[in-house]
């Protein structure tokens, strides 16, 4: 097996999994994890209740706060000096026509994901709409470039799974709040869910079936981290936008997002 990594193919294929795995459904859209530009020093716990203008807090459980604070800043940096300028090349070069078509295509690929935890979940009926949408969106659609499904009011608003919510219905708790180097938000139970949709998603496949990033089989991976880049810089920015504390933000708005996913 012969590999023959370049620094930029070893960038876009670290970056690769980052928001293609994170994203919960567009009904509560994850946030990805950017820091505020400056370190913010832990609050106290009556500071925080007092700072707190975040609507209803979410409750996670949260030892690792310190380090969870130094990644959060670390991802500022990465989020700021080398995916925004990506994400705003892209939607340059990207017409807006091009770029819906491709959020379309990439979010009907990731089928299985969503069909598999339907399935693990008993959620059947859910798990057969899926299979008419994929069926709808990939003939009618070309490949799923345009969301036919769309027009069809039992297909249009189709609750996403992923294997974190999975776990969630089977009673694991969120565990200690974890934030990833560029991945961004997590806990230990969504961690373990960003592995099993990495695995699901068609998308990676060709890159481990082959094993050769020379035969580009990372090309697609690339493609769709990129092409998510837009939606999740705004929701961050949505998410630490008027802020008192951008870190509790950023992780009062993932937990709820993630809570309200898993009652779907």
């Amino acid at each position: 097996m012969k590999i023959s990594y370049s620094f930029p193919r070893l960038l876009l294929l670290a970056l690769a999994p980052f928001l293609t795995e994170c994203a919960t459904p567009k009904s509560s859209p994850s946030v990805a994890s950017v820091a505020d530009q400056t370190a913010v020093q832990p609050l106290e716990a009556d500071a925080t209740d007092a700072l707190d203008d975040y609507g209803t807090r979410a409750v996670v459980s949260d030892p690792l706060e310190g380090l969870n604070r130094a990644t959060f800043v670390l991802n500022d940096g990465i989020y700021n000096f080398v995916l925004r300028p990506v994400s705003k090349g892209y939607e340059f070069v990207a017409p807006q026509p091009v770029r819906t078509g491709l959020n379309n295509f990439f979010d009907n690929v990731k089928f299985p994901i969503r069909f598999v935890n339907c399935g693990l979940q008993g959620k059947f009926k859910r798990a057969g709409l899926e299979v008419q949408k994929f069926g709808v969106n990939t003939i009618a659609g070309f490949g799923g470039f345009i969301k036919q499904s769309d027009k069809i009011p039992s297909l249009m608003a189709v609750p996403s799974e992923d294997t974190g919510q999975t776990l969630a219905k089977w009673g694991l708790g969120h565990g200690p709040y974890l934030v990833l180097p560029v991945l961004g938000p997590s806990s230990v139970r969504d961690g373990v869910g960003l592995v099993g949709d990495y695995a699901l998603n068609p998308v990676h496949w060709g890159f481990f079936l082959k094993g050769d990033a020379d035969d580009y089989a990372w090309i697609p991976g690339v493609v769709d981290t990129v092409r998510a880049l837009p939606d999740q810089l705004y929701y961050y920015d949505e998410s630490r936008k008027n802020a008192v504390d951008p870190y509790l933000s950023v992780r009062s708005i993932y937990i709820q997002n993630r809570n309200s996913a898993a009652n779907e």
